[in-house]
């Protein structure tokens, strides 16, 4: 009796031990056939539990071909992902291959050389070949490894060429070199331009007078609108203030608003100075 109630918990835990193992994705049916265009093929069974001992070889003319039933709960049945992954061993990099699924769990997926990463061609080591399958619901995905595919090089032909990407991460300090700014004309260049735009204003006083400036206007035009013309003319001094400025030493953006307020105040104050102009023309003084 106290043998019996000893057993007892220990065949009831190995029950949901066993329940549990049950209860989750595998597959039945397994093998894995290397069809070569130049040899005889070769047929290994996979077992879900055990992988291969020895891995098998893939050339450049051979073709991989995986059979299996997935199975759920030991039914064949269609799951929602199924996957051939290969893994190389050394930089963990992964190459996931989709299985074709039939309702019954049937799954076939081929695989050659062409349709491996360059990283995983040129791999040194046996790649790990993982099953992965799983499905909505209460039931235990399955992902283990269960062979390894040796990838043969060509030895009458190069090896693919592959050059590592460019990582995120420390780089060599870059010391920028940036074009220099904008300078003005040599100054020689600027006082023979300057000079020829002096010389220009005899003869514009000259003409000025020949072609009938009222000088002795100045009085009563200032008495009128003396405001006016004072803003108006001290607004045209303003502006070429402006621009030697901007030669000298402002910017654009400095130069920019102080145009805008000189050119508000001529347009305003020489509307009336030029009206009052245009009265004494009209009245026959001019």
């Amino acid at each position: 009796m106290r043998f019996t109630q000893s057993i007892a918990p220990a065949l009831l835990l190995l029950a949901a031990g066993v329940a549990q193992a049950a209860s989750g994705w595998g597959f039945g049916d397994g093998s894995i056939q290397i069809a070569a265009k130049k040899g005889e093929s070769v047929k290994e069974k996979l077992n879900q539990n055990s992988p291969l001992a020895k891995p098998v070889s893939l050339g450049t003319t051979s073709t991989l071909k995986l059979v299996l039933t997935a199975k759920d709960n030991g039914a064949g049945k269609r799951p929602h992902q199924a996957f051939l992954v290969l893994q190389e061993q050394d930089t963990g990099l992964e190459a996931p291959f989709p299985l074709t699924v039939k309702e019954s769990g049937k799954a076939t997926v081929q695989i050659s050389q062409k349709d491996l990463p360059v990283q995983l061609r040129i791999a040194t080591k046996p790649l790990k070949a993982s099953v992965v399958l799983a499905s909505f619901g209460s039931s235990q995905g399955f992902d283990a490894p269960v062979f390894e595919v040796k990838v043969e090089q060509d030895a009458n032909a190069p090896a693919p060429a592959y050059e590592k990407p460019l990582r995120y991460g420390k780089q060599p300090e870059i010391h920028h070199i940036f074009r220099p700014d904008a300078k003005s004309p040599p100054k020689v260049v600027s006082l023979v331009f300057g000079l020829a735009v002096a010389a220009t204003l005899p003869a514009l006083l000259i003409s000025w007078a020949t072609l009938g400036g009222n000088l002795n206007h100045l009085s009563k035009a200032i008495g009128v609108a003396p405001l006016s013309h004072a803003a108006f003319f001290g607004s045209i001094m303003a502006m070429e203030f402006v621009f030697f400025m901007y030669y000298t030493s402002w910017n654009l953006f400095q130069v920019l608003p102080v145009m805008g307020v000189v050119g508000a105040v001529a347009v305003l104050s020489g509307t009336k100075a030029l009206g009052e102009v245009q009265a004494r023309r009209l009245a026959g003084e001019r």
